[in-house]
């Protein structure tokens, strides 16, 4: 596979985050696909007439930004994964500015209030009644590991029935955050955390009832007092100590949670997968 069209011309400086960028300009706009093969390295280097170590150090950052993934002895594959790559920003963003486990826990209560919003304007019948099964699901599950992943699948049904990709996207990997720091504070696979889930599922048919009523601002409200409940309980849960109730042992949590499960090259373990 050549590069789709003639690469931009390279000029003293940093040649590497040149090429990075052309590539990644490639990559976003669909001139390279997802799932593509890049050239290799060999024909790369001849395209923008620079050294094979140079290619290698380009490919080196786009697997970091998960835009492409490497295995020893093939070429690079675009893998531009628009959730993956939200997840590594906010992650990053978290980290690097010290946002606390309850600013995160927050924002993830206005988007699905939001998100609720949207559904009662815009969800079909036959979307809403998805999530209704969704919901239902979540009482029927005999594992933690399992309602780990019926609780996502719930949360993320009602971001995708509000018709709003971004809020969708935002929605799924805070999730994410909430449910991993939630089976963390609780003992982890051990723990509370499947009693405390379970103790919610009122308040989720509620959200569900919200929703179908068609009542955009009621549906807002529910969320968010079902989000305050959600952080009251696992707060209070098993780990009770007061370093686990505190602001710096929820956000020291957090960020545990986010440097085992979040990683460069765009490996994002899911809860769905594990509960470590």
């Amino acid at each position: 596979m050549s590069v789709p069209h003639t690469p931009a011309r390279i000029f003293r400086g940093r040649v590497a985050d040149q090429i990075v960028e052309d590539l990644r300009e490639q990559i976003l706009s669909g001139a390279l696909p997802n799932g593509s093969r890049l050239p290799s390295e060999r024909d790369l280097a001849a395209s923008y007439d620079v050294s094979a170590p140079t290619i290698r150090e380009a490919i080196r950052v786009l697997t970091a930004m998960g835009l492409v993934t490497t295995r020893n002895g093939s070429r690079a594959t675009v893998n531009a994964q628009g959730d993956t790559m939200l997840a590594m920003s906010i992650a990053s963003v978290v980290q690097v500015e010290k946002v606390g486990a309850r600013e995160v826990l927050g924002l993830l209560g206005a988007l699905h209030g939001y998100a609720a919003e949207l559904a009662a304007e815009q969800a079909s019948d036959e979307e809403i009644e998805r999530l209704r099964e969704a919901a239902e699901a979540i009482s029927r599950t005999t594992d933690n590991e399992a309602l780990a992943a019926a609780l996502y699948q719930f949360f993320a049904t009602m971001a995708e029935i509000s018709h709003n990709p971004l809020l969708a996207a935002l929605c799924r990997f805070i999730t994410e955050m909430q449910i991993g720091l939630a089976v963390k504070l609780s003992g982890g696979e051990g723990g509370d955390f499947g009693q405390i889930a379970r103790s919610l599922q009122p308040g989720r048919m509620r959200i569900v009832t919200a929703v179908a009523t068609r009542d955009p601002a009621h549906a807002a409200q529910v969320i968010r007092e079902y989000h305050l409940e959600t952080i009251e309980k696992v707060r209070a849960g098993r780990q009770g100590e007061e370093e686990a109730r505190s602001e710096t042992g929820l956000s020291d949590a957090l960020l545990s949670w986010l440097r085992a499960n979040v990683g460069l090259g765009g490996q994002v373990a899911s809860h769905r997968s594990t509960l470590s």
